[in-house]
């Protein structure tokens, strides 16, 4: 174990890239608060900013460190090379970086001895051409996951979806009155997405910003924030937002004017909403149940439902190394039963939006297909708001929206995400 006395954003981040690496999990499921107590707010964000970029161009880092290894290390001290090397090709401060990470392994008993191996290693990184780094291969997507989406997109699409993962993500904000939009365009030094929608390109501590403590806006990807948009006439109506936290979508609809019920089967997740609800002085209804629990009926029903979330790898570059593709067919059919269940809640005139943050058209276009090939009484509804009708190029055979992170690229891309609004006939 680190000493307290080093414990810094990198030896922090080396400390997560080993539980990711070495034991598969996901940076959601790790208790950050519990693992970064000791460390500062900003800290604790320049360590998963350092980690997150590493695991972008952890394929580069690898192709880079092996010529210089006479074989792999243990995953300790491999993973306190690559993340160096990223920091390092990243044009950081190549002395100070090489010298902290010499003494964030001098200071572990068990690496000691590979005090010596890291800084000669590093050094040669350090004097590596940057147009070296810079023309390495693009990382590719596991391999069960690169061979679904190449059988349905072709080639030239998922080379493009692995060169915006490459890319840092911007930040994007929705704003809980649209009214403020050009005030905050302004004062964070944001770019206008859609009206209500602001990307924040290089946006520090989230908390710090103006707006923030004053529940002025919440951050949520431009892909997420469209389901909501379709929504017809929503002010004074009944909403569910089913698998609701964090809470993006129960917040814009709660900012719309609906009368919002939140449900969550997570505990912990709801907490989150909670928090949210309260920063934003937003109201919702929040019930943490299974949704089946759920009967009553509602005018508009949001479904974004569990999935693969292999839409967000651009955000959370750690999923491919905690993923395995294992269990997927069992996910689509829980999918197709919470979304039958969610139509067993539409009343007449009802409006139905069923969303993944999946690349997988099993899990979006798939599905409502076979729902629509099973209730006669369905239809899409392809509504689009004025400021939203360029969306119409991303319309699917059987009507839905699918966004690929490759989208809006020019601005810095978006999650994958598929989007249906359904109605009864």
């Amino acid at each position: 174990m680190i000493e307290k006395k080093m414990l810094s954003a990198r030896s922090q981040a080396s400390f997560l890239m080993d539980m990711i690496l070495g034991e598969q999990r996901l940076l959601s499921e790790i208790n950050l608060s519990s693992v970064t107590k000791n460390l500062s707010t900003s800290d604790r964000a320049r360590s998963q900013r350092l980690l997150l970029n590493a695991l972008r161009s952890l394929e580069r880092a690898d192709a880079l460190l092996l010529p210089l290894l006479k074989k792999r290390p243990n995953l300790k001290i491999f993973n306190i090379l690559r993340l160096a090397t990223v920091e390092i090709m990243d044009n950081g401060d190549a002395h100070g970086i090489v010298n902290e990470y010499v003494s964030i392994v001098g200071m572990q008993k068990r690496l000691q001895n590979y005090k010596g191996l890291v800084n000669a290693v590093l050094r040669k990184v350090a004097a590596s051409e940057q147009s070296t780094w810079n023309n390495m291969k693009i990382p590719q997507l596991p391999k069960w996951l690169r061979r679904m989406l190449l059988k349905s997109y072709g080639i030239s699409i998922v080379e493009k979806i692995e060169k915006q993962h490459l890319e840092r993500p911007p930040v994007d904000i929705t704003l809980k009155n649209r009214a403020l939009l050009k005030y905050f365009c302004n004062e964070l030094k944001g770019t206008e997405i859609f009206k209500h929608s602001l990307r924040l390109k290089n946006a520090g501590q989230l908390s710090k910003l103006a707006g923030f403590n004053e529940g002025d806006w919440w951050v949520q990807d431009l892909s997420a924030s469209i389901p909501v948009l379709l929504v017809e006439e929503i002010k004074g109506k009944s909403a569910l937002d089913l698998c609701a936290a964090p809470g993006g979508k129960t917040m814009q609809m709660a900012a719309a004017g609906a009368h919002v019920t939140a449900v969550d089967i997570s505990e912990m997740r709801s907490s989150k909403l909670k928090e949210n609800l309260t920063r934003t002085s937003l109201e919702a209804k929040i019930v943490i149940s299974d949704l089946f629990e759920i009967k009553n009926f509602f005018d508009v029903i949001i479904l974004d439902a569990p999935c693969s979330a292999t839409g967000t790898i651009r955000r959370h570059p750690d999923l491919p190394y905690a993923k395995s593709g294992v269990g997927l067919n069992k996910l689509f059919n829980m999918q197709y039963k919470m979304l039958q269940h969610a139509v067993s809640l539409m009343k007449p005139n009802s409006q139905l939006i069923y969303c993944t943050c999946s690349l997988l058209p099993q899990e979006g276009e798939h599905q409502v297909h076979k729902l629509l090939s099973n209730f006669r009484e369905l239809r899409v509804d392809k509504y689009l708001p004025k400021d939203l009708v360029f969306l119409e190029e991303y319309r699917t055979h059987e009507g839905g929206l699918r966004l690929l992170p490759n989208h809006f690229a020019e601005t810095g891309g978006t999650d994958g995400f598929y989007i249906a609004k359904l109605v009864k006939v």
